[in-house]
């Protein structure tokens, strides 16, 4: 179920005005999504995508003043009394969304009085977790998470009572460079200007101007020269008896992302490296590596790290590494 997409692209229909009623199908074919989303749960335990994308279906249906069903709603506070909504050690994004759902349905008045008072509870869980995710950088959880979470401290107006709120926003300046994606843009503007995804549902688009205009992105300079990266592909028990599976360096040009690495060495040796990606509003996504598909059911993904173990904070297409970096694609379980 595409549950995730339809929900963001909903979420920013209502932002953009648009006439009445046109969305109305789209409305229904969310609601089914959900519906069909949840059947993973009878094999998997979880959402056949994501809690992620689940929460994002509940919170684009609360701002389009939709109600939801009451086991809807059940299984995701459910999965967050369980601990279930993290994946690799970072479940802020999950969280964030989860606790932006669970506060429009009592803001909007969707739900009876003993849930809302129960998903009040839950938000307040879901923040002062969030709070506690906050690292010595300000950053919560990892950069891209981090304007969930201060979407969360708005949207319950608790901003101005936790320090943790200008510690991330001070974070999140620093390092605008990171949001080069139209998703993740969306996630970070509403913050800079102090909303959230809430204040869709109260828009007066009577009131709004028609100021929106084409941008012309101009394309990345170009740096002359090349690079020398080295590219190291792990695979660790219980899904490999050999940890280190490709080990080369690849020479590519100074201005080169992962993912024209990752091309560079599929064409220097296209029997011995290959990869497929998925497309995802957050852009490319590695799903595949040697042969070696990492896949929901099986939990695990392809964790992109520079050596010796620090995560990436961007996607294959948006990290440009630099000379003399070792770069690790190592299939993690989360």
């Amino acid at each position: 179920p595409h549950t995730g997409r339809l929900a963001l692209y909903l979420l920013g229909l209502r932002a953009t005005c648009p006439p009445p009623h046109p969305h109305r199908s789209l409305v229904t074919w969310l609601k089914y999504y959900l519906e069909e989303d949840w059947t993973g749960s009878r094999r998997h335990g979880h959402p056949l995508t994501s809690y992620y994308q689940y929460g994002l279906g509940v919170l684009a249906l609360c701002v389009h003043h939709k109600r939801v069903r009451e086991e809807v709603i059940r299984r995701l506070l459910t999965a967050q009394h369980h601990g279930k909504l993290g994946h690799g050690g970072n479940a802020v994004d999950t969280e964030a969304v989860v606790a932006l759902a669970f506060t429009c349905l009592e803001q909007r008045k969707l739900v009876e009085t003993e849930l809302a008072a129960e998903l009040r509870a839950a938000t307040h869980r879901a923040s002062r977790s969030m709070a506690e995710a906050q690292g010595p950088d300000g950053v919560i959880g990892n950069i891209y998470s981090t304007p969930w979470a201060l979407q969360v401290f708005l949207a319950t107006g608790t901003c101005q009572t936790e320090p943790e709120f200008s510690q991330a926003m001070a974070a999140l300046l620093e390092n605008l460079e990171a949001f080069g994606t139209a998703a993740t843009m969306a996630q970070v503007l509403p913050v800079l200007h102090g909303h959230s995804y809430l204040d869709i549902a109260s828009m007066h688009c009577q009131e709004e101007p028609d100021t929106l205009t084409p941008l012309d992105m101009e394309p990345l300079p170009e740096v002359p020269g090349n690079k020398t990266v080295q590219l190291v592909v792990e695979c660790p028990l219980p899904w490999c008896y050999e940890l280190r599976l490709y080990d080369r360096p690849v020479l590519v040009p100074a201005s080169a992302s992962l993912l024209d690495v990752l091309q560079a060495a599929a064409a220097l040796e296209p029997h011995d490296f290959k990869f497929h990606t998925q497309d995802t509003p957050q852009g490319p996504f590695l799903t595949q590596v040697l042969g070696l598909e990492a896949r929901q059911e099986k939990r695990n993904y392809w964790q992109l790290l520079t050596a010796p173990d620090t995560p990436l904070q961007m996607g294959i297409a948006d990290y440009r590494p630099q000379d003399g970096e070792t770069l690790i694609l190592r299939l993690s379980e989360w």
